[in-house]
């Protein structure tokens, strides 16, 4: 199996939870796994499929101008204003894709502590589940089975929400920048690729952008940029 580094590219919110999407649902080589790192074009939040704009509404900052938008995957609400985004494909032909969803979200997690670890960084996973109920939450407030802890000082720093279904399982990750050192991010983002390729046993392959349909990526842009995506879930 090969895993195709993609460039990375700046979108808005909603263009890039599209495009996130449409590499789980459209990409041209299904059975290649995929991963990309991307920026926000302005300051974003993003929030899970299944939350309320209620929940939502009243835990955003007020009096401030963001984007924002809903995600394809689940999870909790995410402050897009000084992390380090990712999105990762593993196509249903892998292995991993028919394991239980913590065994995916636990060895994703265990690459991005092995490639920090490699720069100096001192984080672990969370081993344990939290004790209180679960529910929605804003991500980084609370850390969850196997997130990524700075364990100096008991902060998350990573955490990620995900989607199955026919095509594959997307991964959509986040890392707080404020809440680690003075990485260099491109050389977490190689060490972090080479970790993934071999806890997938694939042949890590820098891939140009792929050709997708541009009508498609406009008409899911607008569809996630609606009233009816945003509010009526």
């Amino acid at each position: 199996m090969r895993l195709h580094a993609l460039p990375v590219r700046t979108a808005g919110a909603a263009e890039n939870m599209a495009l996130d999407f449409l590499l789980l649902q459209r990409y041209p080589e299904p059975t290649v796994a995929r991963f990309r790192h991307y920026e926000w074009r302005t300051e974003a939040f993003t929030f899970g499929l299944s939350q309320t704009m209620d929940y939502v509404r009243a835990n955003l900052p007020v009096g401030e101008t963001f984007d924002l938008c809903r995600r394809p995957t689940g999870g909790g609400i995410v402050d897009h204003r000084n992390d380090w985004t990712y999105c990762l494909v593993i196509p249903r032909a892998h292995a991993l894709f028919d394991a239980p969803a913590t065994q995916a979200y636990r060895d994703v997690h265990a690459c991005l502590t092995a490639a920090m670890r490699a720069l100096g960084e001192p984080v672990a996973l969370q081993e344990q589940r939290h004790p209180t109920e679960e529910g929605p939450t804003i991500c980084f407030e609370r850390p969850e089975l196997y997130d990524v802890l700075n364990t100096a000082t008991g902060a998350k720093i990573a955490g990620a929400a995900m989607k199955r279904n026919k095509h594959g399982l997307l991964l959509q990750g986040s890392i707080e920048k404020s809440r680690v050192g003075a990485l260099d991010w491109d050389k977490f983002q190689n060490l972090f690729s080479a970790e993934l390729a071999r806890a997938l046993g694939a042949e890590l392959v820098p891939t140009p952008w792929p050709d997708l349909n541009e009508a498609e990526i406009s008409g899911l842009v607008e569809q996630y940029s609606g009233v009816e995506w945003m509010e009526n879930r």
